[in-house]
């Protein structure tokens, strides 16, 4: 693949997390105001969030006001990120688009 072919597919990949991270965070905050409702775990929340959902994620997290209260789940969400960036970097540098 070229450096474009895969910053595309990366682009791809991350509109794809993106997007099911935004429907995670909102279906959870549903649940989370349902009386029985099933909630998500936290854990699966960060680890799409850590595959590359995390923009879809943080932005659940703003607009729908779901777990900003709670200190504990933002660290593993900012745990999540750096995740996400170490992968991104190390992906990158083994196909050879970022030689930093």
């Amino acid at each position: 693949m070229t450096p474009g072919e895969i910053l595309r597919a990366l682009a791809a990949w991350t509109a794809g997390t993106s997007l099911a991270a935004f429907l995670l965070f909102g279906w959870d905050k549903w649940q989370a105001g349902r009386p029985g409702g099933r909630r998500l775990a936290e854990a699966t929340l960060c680890a799409v969030s850590a595959l590359g959902g995390w923009p879809g994620g943080l932005l659940g997290l703003l607009l729908f006001r779901h777990k900003t209260a709670k200190v504990s789940f933002q660290l593993k969400f900012a745990a999540a990120f750096v995740v996400w960036a170490l992968l991104l970097a190390a992906g990158l540098r083994a196909a050879g688009v970022f030689a930093g």
